[in-house]
């Protein structure tokens, strides 16, 4: 497989999105599923919804039941560098070469189904998934839920992060029509937990719960994460550090945990792998620390409320040095309300573009101006590395406003991320199957 072919095959599904954008039902990614006998039905899952934290909680879950030793799969989006990383098993990325085989296999079998970017992905990575034979599937929502690609999958328990206002073009405009399409991924009598909600939007998550007969378990009631001691669910761990940097970690770590202790009797997850798990998981991009010289920080935090919690924890990480920050964002995101909490962290800024969706630098640059000194470079590489060569010998670079702003640092960085799968790793007592 040449690097060429995986060039070509990622052009083609990037090419599906610029063709179909967002167009959110499921009776498409229904039919291809039919078509290929249901691939999906082979993987019991955790299915992750929410605004902010499904991907932390989705990591956090992987990587607790990987280190009790079941064979995992996890599925988010969107990557950082490259399309890989949204799909892994037992931490490791799909490789190139089967994502080349399968896009030519997949693109003759599913013909005619107008499939969209994200579509054709959930699908490729459930077929891959159920061919080298995962036990558990993380799965996190990749927009609303009740019509994501990925509400098809026979959950075991749902998991809802906070809710707040984001695409609200897409989802509604206020949190408790937000909350309903969140509310779309509960089921029938398998339980649901909730990590840290609004009022509006915890009453539709309680009555669609009560609707559907889903039993609902609530984070810091039904489970509570006390110090180092998680005790709920019918368990009891202790010694716990979570490994992710912020205090809203721990509300992530404790839905999480939650979450695997109403499961316990499927994936059992002993007291050990339950603190290395959280000890170990890796989830780049959020309040991650890159050091050198300069040191930079990256946040993919791109909604008013992610922003405001990264600001409240980056002070402990920017340690009190002039601040240079790096970003760009998404027109359709409440923009100033990101940006204003972080400019008061920055003694200058460099402003940026990451595609033809994002706020144009120029419109950064006038809202930022006069009060913090101000550069447009266009390109987002270019715009980190300035940053960089600029920061001083006492300076620090914070990166954010966007997911993939933070994906261009890392890949300017050559920042490694993960590891590439090679097979189910086994001691000679349980051979791959």
């Amino acid at each position: 497989m040449t690097r060429d072919r995986y060039a070509e095959t990622v052009a083609y599904l990037q090419g599906l999105e610029a063709a179909t954008g967002w167009d959110l039902k499921l009776e498409r990614v229904r039919a291809a599923l039919d078509r290929l006998g249901h691939p999906e039905r082979a993987l019991p899952a955790i299915h992750v919804a929410g605004t902010n934290g499904k991907g932390s909680v989705a990591a956090l879950c992987e990587s607790v039941l990987r280190a009790a030793g079941h064979r995992t799969g996890l599925y988010t989006s969107p990557h950082l560098v490259d399309l890989v990383e949204r799909i892994r098993a037992g931490g490791a990325t799909i490789p190139r070469g089967t994502v080349v085989e399968l896009v030519d296999e997949l693109r003759g079998r599913l013909a005619g189904l107008g499939l969209t970017h994200f579509e054709f992905v959930t699908v490729l990575a459930f077929v891959w998934f159920a061919r080298i034979g995962v036990d558990v599937a993380v799965v996190e929502v990749g927009l609303g839920g009740r019509l994501d690609a990925t509400n098809v999958v026979p959950s075991q328990v749902s998991v809802v992060t906070p809710v707040a206002m984001d695409h609200e073009a897409h989802l509604g405009t206020d949190l408790a029509t937000i909350a309903a399409e969140k509310a779309g991924i509960v089921k029938p009598g398998v339980p649901v937990c909730l990590g840290p909600q609004p009022p509006e939007a915890a009453a539709v998550l309680r009555r669609t719960a009560a609707q559907v007969g889903a039993p609902l378990l609530q984070a810091g009631v039904d489970g509570r994460l006390d110090g180092d001691v998680f005790e709920g669910g019918g368990v009891r761990w202790d010694g716990l550090s979570v490994r992710l940097a912020g205090g809203f970690q721990r509300d992530n770590a404790e839905v999480t945990l939650l979450a695997l202790a109403s499961v316990r009797e499927r994936w059992p997850c002993p007291p050990a792998a339950v603190r290395a798990g959280l000890a170990g998981v890796q989830w780049p991009g959020r309040l991650a620390v890159l050091e050198g010289t300069p040191p930079v920080v990256l946040d993919g935090a791109h909604n008013p409320a992610a922003a405001a919690a990264a600001a409240a924890e980056l002070p402990a990480l920017l340690r009190g040095r002039p601040t240079t920050l790096v970003f760009a964002v998404m027109a359709d995101k409440a923009w100033v309300d990101v940006l204003a909490p972080l400019r008061a962290l920055a003694t200058r800024a460099i402003v940026t573009s990451v595609g033809a969706r994002a706020v144009r630098p120029e419109t950064l640059a006038a809202a930022l101006a006069p009060d913090l000194p101000c550069l447009v470079e266009p390109d987002p590489r270019q715009a980190v590395r300035r940053a960089m060569d600029g920061a001083g010998a006492d300076g620090i670079v914070l990166v954010a406003g966007s997911l993939f702003l933070v994906g261009a640092a890392y890949a300017e960085l050559a920042a490694p991320l993960f590891p590439t799968w090679h097979g189910w790793e086994t001691d000679g007592t349980d051979p791959p199957r």
